[in-house]
């Protein structure tokens, strides 16, 4: 008796993008040393390309010039006239839509792994933006059994009013991976090697399926994304506390009704409201000061996948 699977059509073209963001170095780095030598990247009949996203923020070593190239990716942006009054990222885009994209378009990528690391001390971490997406829970529980003992967690940036419009969303299948904790412009050997490895097994996983390998029904546990949270803010705007000891680099670690939040300058504890538990990551992350996130609460659940098989097998 044939077991119950999902068909999934083959995966034949996977990009990688490295330095969406300029001063997160260890995919610049990565990437960079692939387009000299990709031996390590290459799986029989998959076209995987390596691909510098924003190269003039990547040789200033800056997040970005104009504006954040990761949260362009919308209608508006990708459908605005092109001219050189444009913001340089709205312009670079409009190339990397055309390039790589559209989202299931004849000659689109199939998976884009969109590299990425964080100040916050939240290890390996998949950013998964579709719950519902058979394929990927499949292949982020292959990363995260492949990396046991190393903890990786999942990311699930899926909300009814908070839309990222990221560099990968063209894509039919978006990655994103985030390493940390690493300062921005530095190399970490040990962040590299974690990033390094996370991308061998989600390749190791895509050439296993297009072999024809049925992978069972599994879970996995996700943090979902509940709500953005602001540093508090004087009259002026202007920060008035920091994130508390207790809270930083606490990344992924329950935050109870009570627990400490942030720390005035006058030694004022402000903790947490409420009456639910949550999850905090991106905690304390630099470039989310511009954007006013202290953190980001999450809610723990579990994502079932059915079991999956590439059609052609």
């Amino acid at each position: 008796m044939t077991s119950c699977h999902i068909a999934e059509e083959p995966i034949k073209k996977v990009a990688i993008f490295g330095g969406t963001h300029g001063n997160e170095l260890t995919g610049v780095f990565l990437v960079k040393h692939w387009l000299e030598n990709g031996a390590e990247i290459q799986r029989t009949g998959l076209e995987v390309k390596p691909f510098i996203t924003n190269p003039r923020a990547v040789k200033k070593c800056t997040r970005y010039i104009d504006c954040d190239l990761n949260r362009i990716f919308d209608l508006e942006n990708l459908g605005k006239k092109m001219s050189e009054d444009l913001p340089y990222e709205v312009r670079r885009a409009q190339e990397i839509y055309h390039l790589f994209g559209p989202k299931d378009g004849e000659d689109s990528y199939d998976i884009i792994f969109d590299l990425h690391n964080t100040t916050s001390n939240m290890g390996c971490t998949l950013i998964l933006e579709d719950s519902r997406n058979n394929f990927l829970i499949q292949m982020f529980h292959y990363i995260k059994t492949s990396l046991a003992p190393l903890p990786c967690y999942v990311y699930l940036i899926e909300h009814p009013s908070l839309k990222y419009a990221t560099t990968r969303s063209i894509a039919k299948y978006p990655v994103g991976i985030e390493v940390g904790p690493q300062p921005q412009g530095v190399l970490r050997a040990d962040i590299l090697d974690q990033m390094r490895k996370m991308i061998k097994h989600a390749l190791d996983f895509i050439h296993h399926f297009n072999e024809g390998k049925e992978f069972p029904p599994c879970a996995i546990e996700v943090y979902k994304i509940i709500e953005k949270v602001d540093y508090p803010r004087d009259e002026n705007g202007e920060i008035a506390a920091v994130i508390h000891p207790n809270l930083q680099d606490q990344d992924w670690k329950p935050l109870h009704p009570g627990d400490p939040m942030f720390l005035t300058l006058d030694g004022k504890t402000m903790p947490l409201g409420g009456d639910c538990t949550v999850y905090p990551v991106f905690v304390n992350e630099a470039a989310y000061y511009e954007k006013k996130e202290a953190f980001a609460k999450t809610t723990k659940l579990t994502l079932n996948a059915k079991s999956i098989r590439c059609s052609v097998h």
